[in-house]
């Protein structure tokens, strides 16, 4: 289409695409954006009609061949005129050579599966008034204390690349809370919550069971403020499923974890909360 290009976003238009996701309902972290461009800066395009912002993918790259598609939006009066396509093609560019993930809204699974993406499972966003309940583990501690490498090693089980320097900004962005469970002196999991724009969002949550992702889960939701909870959760775990209802949490809407490429291995079975619908 004249007037249109597609480029990389500066760090300043990736606010712009935050803003963006929240007016679509996804809910974005108040803070996410620099921890998001961190990762990969030249993993997020703008589509510009006449020199004016229409449309935003990210498309970021971690090492291990293995990529993540997220924030695929067109606005709202400049859809139906091949201004997602053209970006998504570029997007897909940026990924060759990789598998890729994306978590896609219901209404686009159709067109997702038509450039090679299957479905891998459901994530379930559950949602509700903050839960209240007292911890049995023997030690909660902030995460921050834990030596990185430990934290590293569960995420890197739970998650198809290696993201440290991610990880290392994911648990220390501004308002957010991570705590870990810590029993004999081992690791058990841990967990991040934040602020978003509707109240606070939990994730990652990893535990070796549902007994300690409960606890954990409790605990970060007694650290954040007003407002309701949210929970991203692996419908392949039914553990994760259980947690969500016996906190009192309910079904907001879904989406399909999909794969373009083979699907890598994840222990799902720790995985009680995924980190973003973003960036995976």
């Amino acid at each position: 289409m004249d007037g249109y290009r597609v480029r990389v976003m500066s760090r300043a238009e990736l606010d712009l695409a935050v803003d963006w996701a929240r007016a679509e309902g996804w809910n974005p972290g108040l803070h996410d954006a620099g921890a998001f461009h961190a990762v990969d800066p030249e993993g997020f395009l703008i589509g510009e009609l006449d020199g004016e912002p229409a449309a935003c993918l990210s498309v970021v790259r971690y090492p291990d061949n293995f990529g993540f598609l997220g924030f695929y939006i067109v606005r709202p009066e400049m859809r139906g005129r091949g201004l997602g396509w053209d970006l998504w093609q570029a997007g897909l560019r940026h990924l060759e050579g990789c598998t890729v993930g994306l978590d896609g809204v219901v209404a686009q699974q159709d067109n997702y599966r038509k450039s090679g993406f299957a479905l891998a499972h459901r994530n379930i966003r559950y949602g509700g008034a903050p839960p209240a309940g007292t911890s049995s583990v023997a030690a909660l501690v902030d995460a921050r204390t834990v030596p990185f490498d430990r934290l590293l090693d569960w995420d890197r089980a739970l998650f198809p690349a290696p993201r440290a320097g991610f990880l290392s900004n994911w648990i220390t962005l501004p308002g957010a809370s991570a705590l870990a469970a810590v029993v004999d002196g081992a690791l058990r999991g841990f967990g991040v919550i934040r602020p978003c724009h509707s109240g606070s969002k939990i994730g990652p949550l990893y535990a070796a069971d549902r007994g300690t992702a409960r606890d954990l889960a409790l605990a970060l939701a007694a650290t954040a403020g007003d407002g309701p909870i949210f929970l991203d959760v692996p419908e392949v775990n039914r553990d994760a499923v259980l947690l969500a209802e016996e906190l009192g949490l309910t079904p907001q809407f879904e989406t399909a974890r999909m794969y373009l490429g083979p699907a890598p291995t994840i222990d799902t079975a720790r995985l009680f909360g995924v980190t973003t619908f973003e960036l995976g």
